[in-house]
């Protein structure tokens, strides 16, 4: 019963979905991520001695939104949950002032990685929990999309491991399934990093598994791939490689 109550909530938004995903991907278009967490913003008004407060952080963002024009190239902006409730300088809400422009909002949901137990230090992303409830309140406070992401290592020990796979696509999917469940199209993203030495060959057989491991987990959990968005890492060698590719 509850899987048809799930897949009757997706049916209710399926044209909203694929609408979303389409005008988000349209030629000549990218997203702004303007996601960056209070910690991570905070390193970057350090380098400028810019003080990490809320009035700070809101004005930099109304810099952003408020850049003449930016709607001619940007489709959708990712935002950090404290955005969501912010306004211009003007008192106009952020979502809505990206609204006026055509310009739609997407929201961050994942609560960063933490270390498989068992793995070469392998990680798993969080925040499947109370998930669905967090995806209806952005949707009422207008946002549109939603960015999860995963981070998969190469080593000469077999990383990604097969145990490092199935959690993070797993764990894709069910995000993927939650949005979709709650009108938010899902940026899935398994990104298997640049960092290490490996080959080019090496980078496309992983990323070739970690691709293959989370389209199945998206099809299992009947995920509408029309109204999603795969964000793939550049296939390319190692950063410490020493064979570089042309």
């Amino acid at each position: 019963i509850n899987l048809r109550v799930n897949m009757d909530s997706k049916d209710t938004f399926k044209e909203e979905l694929i609408a979303t995903a389409r005008a988000i991907g349209r030629a000549g278009f990218g997203i702004l991520a303007a996601d960056e967490s209070t910690g991570t913003i905070g390193k970057r008004f350090d380098a400028i001695n810019v003080e990490n407060t809320e009035p700070n952080r809101r004005a930099y963002r109304d810099l952003l939104f408020t850049t003449p024009d930016m709607e001619k190239y940007i489709s959708g902006v990712i935002m950090f949950e404290e955005t969501l409730d912010q306004e211009s300088k003007d008192g106009t809400n952020f979502v809505e002032l990206l609204k006026s422009k055509g310009v739609l909002t997407g929201i961050k949901v994942d609560k960063g990685m933490v270390t498989i137990g068992g793995t070469d230090d392998e990680t798993a992303t969080q925040g499947l929990d109370k998930l669905a409830d967090r995806c209806a309140e952005y949707y009422q406070k207008g946002a549109r999309f939603a960015k999860w992401r995963s981070a998969l290592k190469i080593s000469k020990d077999g990383c990604p491991s097969e145990c490092a796979i199935a959690e993070n696509a797993h764990g894709l999917a069910r995000y993927a399934s939650i949005c979709q469940e709650n009108g938010l199209v899902p940026i899935v993203e398994p990104e298997v990093l640049c960092d290490g030495t490996h080959t080019i060959e090496e980078c496309a057989e992983a990323s070739e598994r970690v691709y293959a491991g989370v389209v199945k987990a998206l099809h299992d959990f009947d995920v509408l791939l029309e109204g999603s968005l795969l964000k793939p890492n550049m296939i390319t060698p190692g950063k410490e490689c020493e064979a570089r590719a042309s």
